[in-house]
């Protein structure tokens, strides 16, 4: 049974169409991006499948989805937040910032996701925007600056 759509398949081609065909593993990384917007997340039988369509083993797509904190390797959330911790950021207020949002989202620790089913709060490494602190990555496509509580409230509200 097919997990991929022909949507997602054909951006996985449109994917593959820069690398020289014997190199179409280097497309993993955007093919993983691809299934995990359709379905929301990394299974293994997903994972599988983007192996298949890569003629890669399934090992070697586990190793790179299992590496990257970008991939869901299971269900989350309806919104992923990603805040940084590190040192410039903690510096700059991420740990009151990272408590607040995690009291806002109903949430005791990182990598919970809220009551509701809204929110998956996890812990980041260095997002590398230091002079931006504090950070945090919103559904891995959407950098946030300068998290304050007050700031924190407007996303949460904005994402609903």
């Amino acid at each position: 049974m097919a997990l991929l759509d022909a949507d997602s398949l054909a951006k996985i081609q449109r994917e593959l169409a820069k690398y020289p065909p014997e190199q179409k593993q280097s497309a993993v990384m955007s093919a993983l991006a691809i299934a995990q917007d359709q379905q929301g997340w990394l299974s293994n039988e997903l994972m599988e499948e983007v192996a298949e369509v890569l003629g890669m083993p399934p090992v070697w797509v586990f190793e790179v989805a299992t590496f990257y904190n970008m991939y869901n390797l299971k269900p989350l959330g309806r919104h992923k937040i990603v805040m940084c911790t590190n040192l410039p950021c903690a510096l700059s207020g991420a740990v009151e910032a990272a408590e607040h949002l995690k009291r806002r989202c109903g949430v005791r620790d990182f990598n919970e996701t809220s009551p509701d089913g809204r929110f998956t709060v996890k812990e980041g490494e260095c997002l590398g925007a230091c002079g931006d602190a504090p950070v945090m990555i919103v559904d891995n496509k959407r950098m946030c600056s300068r998290m304050t509580p007050e700031r924190l409230d407007e996303l949460l509200q904005e994402l609903g």
